[in-house]
């Protein structure tokens, strides 16, 4: 089973969550001079509740199904 790591902010760890309840995000920017710029990322729930984020490579967003 492959797991994610994540900072939780209110417990002040890491916390690993599987890859089954992460979710996939892109967060698409465009700039002043109109150059679109995509990033991506993981979002999460931890077991407490507080919402878990974080950004990646395309590499890593595309291993992830």
């Amino acid at each position: 089973m492959n797991t994610i790591e994540f900072y939780n902010v209110k417990k002040k760890v890491k916390v690993k969550i599987s890859t089954s309840d992460v979710k996939k995000v892109t967060y698409e920017k465009v700039s002043k001079a109109g150059k679109k710029t995509i990033r991506y990322g993981f979002k999460a729930k931890d077991e407490d509740g507080t919402n878990l984020a974080k950004f990646c490579s395309k590499s890593d967003y595309d291993s992830v199904k």
